[in-house]
């Protein structure tokens, strides 16, 4: 029985861990582990997310992609100190590892216009996703994604911490627990964006990257390093991360992380607003163009408000008994992180017939997930409307501050033209495609 064969049939027979005892297959035999490829090797990859997968029991790293000669090779380098073998392929083609039967499953780690082509195509050709956040660049193309999951009965998982801090997971769980009443407003908050001075030269890419892989389906321009990452660099921000053309910056950058909780509180984490107005500046660079400021409100059916601006990072909750409020810049002490109106509310004991939330390693959900063939504790539904959110501000900013209304049933913009064009994602270059 091969590796694929075992985990479909383990998937019908039980939702129990599917792993064989170490003395009928061995502790390295890899038809008992989760084969795990790695789509990206930069800053987030390399410092965060191969980590857990290498020290996971569960989980063996059998291939490594990037369109980057030099990271591909670090990866590599890191996976082979780790394990003190050669065990990983490398790629510089996703499509390559996709096909590589001992990968299970990917962790997508790229550029964000990037993130829902790979995806389809993972799950497409059967293999189980975690996705960095934000998991879309535009709404259509995140129904689209949570549909092909849903079709193809895969596991996925929006790759954000936030859900395993314990701050944030205590607020949440006492939020709806009605700690503090009926929820009447919200109020989130992300970090200002930093434009630090950088060369707009155009030159040749650097000779270990493969530039028109790297740009994929977003349009053709010039390589100027501004807009890609600094070579041979690990540690930096990229400056894709300030282009619109690969990325929405900070307003779904840390959005999908701190709206995400807000939304799980509120108890709204698979639908959306009905009304939403904002306003923004984006930055007038020549490479650089993501928002320098936003300041966002939503309306939801049962009448609750919504605030998002940038700011200080943190999730507030306001009901009729009481508010509870989140810093993440804070000292990691909870008492400083975890604040309410009352600090007798935050010692409140959660009933064993009320609402819990499991409190685990985002990562480790995804492995747990995989096992049981169950749903994560931020799955693509959750992750879509979570990502929405950001993107209906974002929308009613380009439309220069109108107060537009939402059908979070539809998911369009009743009546308005103009909107529910920015919907959807623009024809991407060939031979790129979401079909």
């Amino acid at each position: 029985m091969n590796r694929r064969q075992f985990l479909k049939t383990a998937a019908l027979i039980t939702t129990a861990p599917w792993i064989l005892p170490h003395h009928l297959l061995g502790a390295d035999a890899p038809s008992r582990k989760i084969g795990i490829g790695m789509i990206g090797y930069g800053r987030q990859a390399h410092h965060s997310n191969l980590k857990f997968f290498l020290t996971s029991p569960d989980c063996v790293v059998t291939a490594i992609c990037d369109v980057d000669a030099w990271r591909l090779q670090q990866g590599l380098l890191a996976v082979e100190k780790h394990y003190k073998k050669k065990i990983a392929k490398g790629y510089r083609d996703f499509r390559e590892l996709l096909a590589d039967p001992n990968v299970d499953a990917v962790m997508i780690s790229t550029p964000d216009h990037w993130h829902v082509p790979m995806a389809i195509a993972a799950v497409k050709a059967g293999k189980d996703v975690s996705l960095e956040k934000p998991i879309t660049r535009y709404i259509n193309e995140g129904r689209i994604l949570a549909n092909l999951v849903a079709k193809h009965q895969r596991v996925f998982r929006v790759d954000s911490e936030f859900r395993s801090l314990e701050p944030m997971h205590r607020a949440a769980e006492l939020v709806r627990n009605g700690r503090i009443g009926k929820l009447l407003v919200v109020r989130t908050g992300s970090p200002k964006e930093a434009f630090p001075d950088e060369p707009e030269t155009v030159t040749a890419p650097p000779p270990e990257l493969d530039y028109d892989l790297w740009l994929g389906p977003a349009p053709k321009v010039d390589y100027i390093q501004k807009r890609v990452h600094k070579p041979r660099d690990l540690d930096s921000r990229p400056g894709w991360m300030r282009c619109l053309d690969y990325c929405d910056g900070m307003i779904t950058n840390w959005g999908t992380h701190l709206n995400d909780i807000a939304q799980w509180g509120a108890g709204t984490e698979r639908t959306g607003p009905v009304e939403v107005k904002a306003t923004g500046r984006f930055h007038s660079g020549k490479v650089w163009n993501v928002l320098e400021h936003f300041d966002a409100w939503y309306q939801f059916a049962n009448g609750m408000e919504f605030f998002y601006q940038m700011g200080e990072p943190h999730v507030r909750f306001e009901g009729e008994k009481g508010w509870i409020q989140v810093n993440y810049a804070a000292s990691k002490l909870s008492a400083e992180r975890l604040k309410a109106s009352d600090p007798k509310i935050l010692k409140e004991k959660i009933g064993p017939e009320e609402i819990h939330f499991p409190l685990k390693h985002e990562k480790q959900d995804f492995i747990d997930c995989i096992k049981s063939r169950g749903r994560t504790l931020e799955d693509e539904e959750v992750g879509h409307r979570t990502t929405s959110l950001c993107h209906l501000a974002h929308i009613a900013i380009q439309l220069g501050g109108a107060r537009l209304k939402w059908d979070p049933d539809r998911e369009i913009f009743p009546g308005n033209d103009a909107a529910n064009r920015l919907l959807n994602r623009p024809p991407m270059r060939a031979p790129w495609t979401l079909e």
